[in-house]
């Protein structure tokens, strides 16, 4: 019987070189315990980590391991390649612990496949269950070799009383700890330059002056207005209300009043104070990220904000901090709500190792009103579950704050003394008589828009802008989703040179503009939609109270009503409440606008089948769960359009992908210049010979594209039509 046994080799490097295998599980053993350590799971992690390789103390793999090396494996005496070693843990875990090791099972089985069902799902021969007969196999093969690891005859006490809808966050966040651990010890062995390269970020208490002596500097240069002072007070209310205990905290601040940095400083003091690891600024719109990155840069310093998020440019990073957006090691995390909480809700290891992570932070969810409302029950169960279990405190910061089910107590940082609503009143409102509901033509408004040197209109959809902008004098400036990221960017930039510049400018946008596009217009129009859309649109008039008078927004009912679907229920929920007198800067509008909504919705995703039903018995379905909840609506398909270096991005895409060679980083950089269309719509664009898939799954737009309007997606045979071959009236091509 051989006396080594091996873990990972070393190409072309002798044995005496290679990783052995005791040292590996001990190594992952020990981080592992480190990293469960926050949510007092030390000794759970410690045993998956132990037990992760197990299955590669056979002498089929170890005979495998040699061969790959071209080395002789005679004295193993095995042949083949074996079929697998993650089989091996989890049936010891099973056989001595009885059902409570199915716990350590899943993490085991799953530590390179990710998180297997326990039995059916989307690929059911990879579940738990059916996993178990070969698993036992395995686990002869090794010969008893786990006796030579310090291994428990009992299982540990779970770390508290758990509820059957607690136990699947608390596997996925002892899954993360474990292959974390895993992916750090193999690549300081097999890649040590790589690891070198992850840095030693500095904690959040090393941040603490340099964020404040910024932030004081630029508050002493801001211009003395009634909004800055106001935008002072805020600032003084977050920071004072930091000393209060970790948990649920509101932050309720109208459009304009600085959330951004108000909110961030309540978080630095409240982690200092209370112990916390890292501040995660989670943000809905890809529009924004960016923008609130630079911002947090500039005050923290760029090595220390990691951005993780799907549009993101892999050249604009550092390698520290590509590294970093791996499992989330970093001071300051800004990503999106599409990564938060998808990974919450993750099988694949890749997408649950930054988990553990997430435990002792601080989590601004920014403007939150926009949770998708048919994913509400597990995306506040997964943040009650972080605050009262993995020592997160929960920030919810927007301007129109919903009341969200099942969070308990949440504690609002601004006193309601501050009186922001009346004090940060901005705009005069003209709002439609819904009782009359006499929809205005879109001729009629736009004679009223062309009146206005300064103007936003935002409307409810993509046609809507394209028909509305059509109607308007030229070098008015449209702007929605028909447009790629890139092309939207460089469009938005130019309003607000324009507006800075107090030059004319008249803006016809769907709701993209709404949250976080920190542009100033005197005047806003606004279809009629929900009234967090409504204010939202609101937030981009008269922002910083240049006009005393304040500014003015015109809500209308457009021509038609908003489509099928939520932004008809936001609509409908909205024509409610104005059958009254309403009162828009009053707060406590909107958690009656966000009662009535939710009550029309319906939940999309079976939390409690999947996750919650079988959990007393640890039977779990994870894979089904995580291919089957998307914050993004699964009716869109995306393409990518012909703008700017796109062209060249995708010739080398497909060279890439000809010769076999890694591209993901050519697709996120290709997120910027992607369009997404309804699959309906999709379909026949494709038939039309106007979207080619150029490689699997990935499809280009080959009809017309506007430098003013993006994708011509709504000329659904490509040819032009008799009027697009005549100049209109205001003297350009009709789109």
């Amino acid at each position: 019987m051989p006396t080594m046994w091996w873990a990972h080799s070393q190409k072309e490097q002798p044995k005496e070189h290679w990783q052995p295998l005791r040292q590996h599980l001990e190594n992952v053993a020990v981080r592992a315990a480190d990293f469960a350590a926050p949510f007092h799971s030390a000794e759970w992690a410690r045993i998956a980590g132990l037990l992760h390789d197990l299955g590669k103390a056979s002498e089929a793999f170890q005979a495998y391991l040699l061969r790959s090396n071209g080395l002789d494996s005679s004295d193993y005496g095995a042949s083949g390649k074996p079929s697998t070693h993650s089989g091996a843990g989890a049936a010891w875990a099973l056989d001595e612990y009885g059902p409570v090791g199915r716990l350590l099972a899943y993490l085991v089985l799953g530590h390179h496949a990710g998180l297997p069902d326990w039995i059916g799902g989307v690929q059911p021969n990879g579940t738990l269950a059916q996993r178990l007969e070969s698993a036992r196999d395995e686990l002869r093969a090794t010969n008893n070799w786990h006796s030579r690891l310090n291994l428990p005859a009992q299982p540990p006490t779970p770390p508290r009383k758990m509820m059957h809808a607690e136990m699947h966050l608390w596997i996925r966040m002892l899954y993360s700890c474990l292959v974390d651990a895993d992916f750090l010890d193999t690549e300081q062995f097999i890649s040590p330059e790589v690891y070198a390269a992850r840095s030693d970020f500095e904690p959040l208490a090393a941040l603490e002056s340099r964020f404040f002596k910024l932030l004081d500097e630029k508050q002493s240069l801001a211009p003395k207005t009634e909004v800055n002072a106001i935008r002072a007070e805020i600032r003084r209310a977050c920071e004072d209300a930091a000393k209060h205990p970790p948990g649920f905290f509101s932050l309720t601040v109208p459009t304009g009043g600085g959330k951004t940095l108000s909110g961030t400083a309540f978080a630095l003091r409240h982690a200092v104070l209370h112990g916390k690891r890292r501040i995660i600024y989670v943000i809905p719109y890809m529009s924004i990220i960016e923008q609130t990155a630079d911002t947090l840069r500039q005050h923290f310093g760029n090595l220390n904000v990691v951005e993780h998020h799907s549009n993101l440019d892999p050249d604009a990073q550092t390698k520290a901090a590509r590294l970093a957006s791996e499992n989330w090691d970093a001071p300051v995390i800004v990503t999106t709500s599409v990564q938060f909480f998808e990974s919450l809700l993750a099988a694949r290891s890749s997408r649950c190792r930054k988990l553990h992570n997430i435990a002792d932070s601080v989590v601004i969810l920014d403007e939150v009103q926009l949770l998708p409302p048919e994913l509400l029950a597990p995306c506040t169960d997964m943040m009650r579950q972080l605050a009262a279990h993995y020592g997160v405190t929960m920030v919810l910061s927007t301007a129109t704050q919903p009341v969200l089910p099942g969070l308990g107590t949440i504690a609002e940082i601004i006193p309601p003394s501050a009186d922001l609503s009346r004090r940060l009143r901005r705009v005069r409102y003209t709002l439609p008589d819904v009782r009359e509901n006499k929809p205005r033509s879109w001729d009629e408004i736009a004679v009223e828009l062309a009146r206005h040197p300064q103007i936003l209109c935002v409307v409810n959809t993509r046609r809507d802008c394209l028909e509305l902008f059509g109607k308007m004098p030229p070098e008015t400036i449209h702007l929605s989703a028909s447009m790629c990221g890139a092309h939207r960017s460089k469009v938005i930039d130019e309003i607000r040179r324009k507006l800075q510049a107090h030059e004319p400018i008249r803006v016809i946008s769907t709701q993209l503009v709404e949250a976080g596009v920190d542009i100033d217009f005197p005047v806003v129009y606004r279809a009629l939609a929900g009234l967090d859309s409504i204010a939202q649109s609101a937030g981009r008039c008269n922002r910083e109270g240049n006009h005393p008078d304040g500014g003015k927004v015109v809500v209308f009912i457009p021509p038609k009503p908003a489509p099928m679907g939520q932004l008809r229920k936001a609509e409908d929920s909205a024509r409610i409440l104005l059958h009254e007198t309403l009162d828009m800067e009053n707060g406590e509008v909107f958690p009656r606008f966000f009662s009535e909504f939710y009550s029309r919705v319906e939940e999309r995703f079976p939390y409690e089948e999947l996750l919650v039903r079988d959990a007393g018995c640890i039977q779990i379905q994870f894979r089904e769960a995580a291919a089957r909840f998307h914050m993004i609506d699964e009716t869109q398909q995306s393409m990518f359009v012909r703008y700017g270096a796109s062209e060249g991005l995708i010739g080398a895409l497909q060279e890439q992908i000809r010769i076999d060679a890694p591209y993901g980083h050519l697709l996120r950089k290709l997120q910027r210049f992607a369009v997404s269309v309804a699959k309906s719509q999709f379909l026949k664009l494709k038939a039309n010979g106007l979207i080619e898939e150029f490689a699997p799954g990935m499809f280009i737009w080959n009809g017309m594209y506007s430098e003013t309007t993006g994708a011509d997606i709504f000329n659904d045979t490509g040819r032009l039509t008799p009027d697009q071959y005549i100049i209109s009236e205001n003297g350009r091509m009709p789109t």
